[in-house]
């Protein structure tokens, strides 16, 4: 009987100059906007970029807000273990789109509002990252903690909403090159994405169509899209993270888009 054991990849020299250069250009998009205002920023221009921001920076800041590392992490590894079945979570979104686009952004466009805010979800976001870097690392959990919540409160305290959505803009393209480079990284190994799709096949979980009425079902068509429609609504309809972006676009148009 053999044991297999498990290598856990850790830090090179490269990556930590990654790691230091994203938390610095993080930080300097948050002095560039403090001088760029030159401390003459009244609240609106701080928490909401004096409403004059465009559709796609608040998209992507949009997206990597929520695209958190308790996402990059935990799907795969829900996809890995259950199936593919949590990708039909896509037709939940897009009835969630609409529905948070129609009926609920106008309403705090008009209100004029800019905070609704919630503090536990962020803790959870900072908490994931630093867990996995202390586990790739060898760093100290909670210095990771205080090290990066001290950055993000840095930009966001010196630069206001505007340096919030440019960093988001910056942190989703280093995501966007990680997703592309494990993928990249997969189809070099396997030879081929036709390989890695008929593994996935064999191995049972291509299962994206269950339609099993049944409610205690981890996950089935109805259960996603009904549930995760009610769950999403209350996330992209009411949350502070995207309701402060909403009604920081120039006009309704802008926010809708």
């Amino acid at each position: 009987m053999s044991t297999h054991h498990t290598t856990v990849g850790e830090f090179t020299v490269w990556d930590y100059v990654v790691f230091v250069i994203m938390l610095l250009v993080s930080a300097f998009i948050g002095v560039y906007h403090a001088i760029k205002a030159r401390g003459q920023q009244s609240n609106s221009q701080f928490l909401l970029g004096d409403r004059q921001l465009r559709a796609l920076p608040v998209a992507m800041s949009l997206t990597a807000s929520f695209m958190s590392a308790v996402t990059v992490i935990g799907t795969p590894a829900e996809v890995y273990q259950f199936g593919a079945m949590f990708l039909i979570f896509c037709i939940s979104y897009a009835v969630v789109t609409i529905v948070s686009a129609e009926f609920f952004l106008p309403v705090f466009y008009r209100l004029n509002i800019t905070s609704t805010y919630e503090v536990l979800y962020t803790g959870i976001v900072i908490y994931a990252p630093a867990l996995a870097l202390n586990q790739v690392t060898g760093l100290d959990l909670w210095g990771v903690l205080v090290a990066t919540g001290l950055v993000c409160t840095f930009y966001c305290t010196l630069g206001g909403l505007k340096a919030v959505v440019w960093t988001d803009v910056f942190q989703m393209g280093i995501m966007i090159a990680g997703f592309l480079a494990v993928i990249i990284r997969g189809v070099v190994i396997q030879g081929s994405f036709e390989r890695i799709w008929n593994i996935s096949y064999h191995g049972g979980r291509l299962n994206f169509w269950d339609f099993d009425p049944n409610p205690l079902r981890r996950h089935s068509f109805w259960t996603i899209v009904v549930g995760g429609s009610f769950m999403w609504t209350a996330i992209y309809g009411i949350n502070q993270s995207q309701v402060q972006r909403y009604i920081a676009c120039k006009n309704q148009f802008e926010a809708k888009l």
